[in-house]
């Protein structure tokens, strides 16, 4: 049965998805971008600023399904720019200690808000 995750330590939706979606031990989460869930500001600044904002929504995701980064098994990067690639890698690392999952990066042309870095991730339970 499907059920649909939401928190509001992570941005709202902006247009017509979950944030996350649990269908049985899976969870899909939906792209996350940096916007700051408390104020609902969107920051287009520097990447690995981007980037930790990307991965802190994602943690927020995942504590309400009750998992955290070591549950998920796939992940795919979306860069506007190739020469960030490092940058955020370095920040993505910090929360793939050990064992860290499948992952695609993929650059765009652009992405929602006029931000450089989305990232979606896959978890199992």
């Amino acid at each position: 049965m499907k059920k649909i995750i939401t928190t509001d330590q992570a941005p709202k939706a902006i247009g017509p998805y979950s944030q996350a979606v649990q269908m049985g031990s899976f969870l899909f989460c939906s792209g996350q971008i940096p916007i700051d869930p408390k104020t609902n500001e969107v920051f287009t600044g520097d990447i690995k600023v981007q980037t930790e904002m990307v991965m802190k929504n994602i943690e927020g995701v995942l504590k309400a399904a009750d998992l955290s980064f070591a549950n998920i098994v796939k992940t795919t990067i979306f860069i506007t720019n190739m020469q960030d690639f490092a940058a955020v890698n370095e920040v993505y690392a910090k929360s793939f200690t050990a064992e860290p999952p499948a992952r695609s990066t993929v650059a765009v042309a652009a992405l929602p808000k006029g931000v450089n870095v989305e990232i979606e991730v896959l978890a199992h339970r």
